[in-house]
């Protein structure tokens, strides 16, 4: 499928996808974001694909957020109706049966940093900034980042972010848990290719288990969420995945994973 505003590249079983607008910083307009949940869309059914990284073209900025042109003269319809066409992609993010992985080689800011949130992992250039500058446009986030970042980092340093609209730096957002690791600009794609390998390594079907135990236990009390677990380790335990898995094992060798 080739797209106008989003390129993906396919190396083994990883699909890297870059927001292609680097002249506008990459920032998302409806376009873009339609484009990015196709690819989702497309991703979730791909069984040959194991982990998605998500980047941005060009060497200044991840995602520098949505394109202010396309939000000017939005009113309460409108406002609502975009908020919701970018959270339909983070919440397909979210829920997909692949991890995916953020390399923030630069501005991260509203909507991108939105859309890093959506990722299962983040991890940044020792170049990235990342912040919710909306309160000083007039407007809040509107693709999850109220509702992610209080999640990932507490309530306080997450309304801090928010209600002053500063960035952190990338060692910042590394010291409060907003990313994973910080590389140096060179390495970070590689980097991040090393950790979804890794990843890519294990069991699909067991991986994609793990992540949605995660996600779904995430926000239920600790009784319901080890319900959940114990139900999905259940259809684990179903699969030959498991079979192969446990008996490479004992038999001292790597599993052959099956992709269907």
């Amino acid at each position: 499928m080739s797209y106008a505003n989003i390129k993906v590249e396919v190396d083994g079983h990883l699909a890297i996808v870059y927001i292609n607008r680097p002249d506008k910083l990459n920032a998302l307009n409806n376009d873009t974001i339609s484009e990015l949940t196709q690819c989702v869309e497309e991703m979730s059914t791909n069984e040959e694909i194991g982990a998605v990284i998500l980047t941005g073209a060009g060497e200044k900025a991840f995602v520098a957020g949505a394109d202010i042109g396309m939000l000017v003269d939005q009113g309460v319809v409108d406002g609502r109706g975009n908020a919701a066409h970018g959270q339909r992609l983070t919440r397909l993010m979210e829920n997909s049966p692949k991890p995916y992985l953020a390399a923030i080689n630069g501005y991260a800011l509203g909507g991108g940093l939105e859309l890093a949130l959506a990722c299962d992992m983040r991890y940044a250039s020792t170049k990235a900034r990342l912040g919710l500058p909306e309160v000083s446009l007039g407007i809040i986030p509107g693709y999850g980042g109220t509702q992610r970042l209080p999640r990932l980092v507490g309530m306080g340093r997450a309304l801090e972010m928010i209600l002053t609209a500063d960035p952190l730096s990338a060692e910042d957002a590394c010291r409060v848990g907003l990313v994973n690791a910080v590389f140096e600009p060179e390495q970070l794609l590689e980097s991040v290719k090393a950790i979804a390998n890794k990843i890519v390594s294990r069991g699909p079907t067991a991986v994609g288990l793990a992540k949605q135990a995660a996600h779904r236990g995430a926000d239920l009390p600790i009784s319901e969420g080890l319900s959940v677990e114990a139900d999905l380790f259940g259809v684990a335990s179903s699969t030959d995945e498991m079979k192969e898995g446990l008996r490479a094992f004992l038999e001292k060798r790597d599993p052959s994973w099956k992709r269907q």
